[in-house]
């Protein structure tokens, strides 16, 4: 596929669109922060990685391990957090961000993708019945699908319905009010 723009030519090397995944159904949501939380994570990760290589090097050069032992847990004390406390505090914060999210009309469920710890893409199918919303709105969560915090964009949604199904926004408050009934009903 050959594109022109303003006489440049621009030549695309897929064969299908980006992200498009028959299995899990219809895309319905992407999130615009998924290079940039995949990109900072990655750096974190490389930059602990570094300083564990890099860790016998400096304590070598510097005598740091002739000094006191007050000065030793001081400077094991600074390098420890940023070599193990960012990156952990960074996958807790980003872990629930959904960089995609797909639906099946057919089985009324999505298929979220996150990132898991590694990096690689992880799936998560949850039914549009399992979506709860949290009571007190929380930071980096928009809801939780069974037990796992999910963080969206609503005005990144393409279809406002697509949100508006997610959230079961669309049901009207007598279907629920029926269900209620029915529930006291078989007790």
């Amino acid at each position: 596929q050959v594109t022109s723009f303003q006489g440049v030519a621009v030549r695309s090397l897929s064969t299908s669109p980006s992200h498009e995944h028959p299995e899990h159904g219809r895309l319905v949501y992407k999130g615009n922060l998924a290079k940039t939380v995949l990109g900072v994570r990655f750096f974190s990760y490389s930059t602990s990685v570094f300083n564990l290589f890099m860790m016998p090097y400096i304590m070598l050069k510097s005598g740091i391990g002739m000094e006191s032992l007050l000065i030793q847990a001081a400077f094991y004390g600074v390098i420890g957090f940023f070599t193990f406390v960012t990156p952990v505090t960074l996958y807790v914060l980003t872990k629930g961000y959904v960089i995609r999210l797909y639906y099946k009309d057919e089985k009324d469920t999505y298929t979220a993708i996150t990132y898991n710890a590694i990096l690689a893409e992880k799936a998560t199918v949850f039914h549009q019945k399992d979506v709860k919303i949290p009571d007190i709105t929380k930071m980096f969560t928009t809801f939780y699908a069974k037990t796992k915090s999910m963080l969206v964009n609503p005005t990144l949604f393409p279809n406002p319905q697509d949100y508006n199904h997610l959230m079961g926004y669309d049901k009207s408050p007598l279907f629920k009010l029926e269900e209620l009934k029915e529930a006291d009903e078989r007790k």
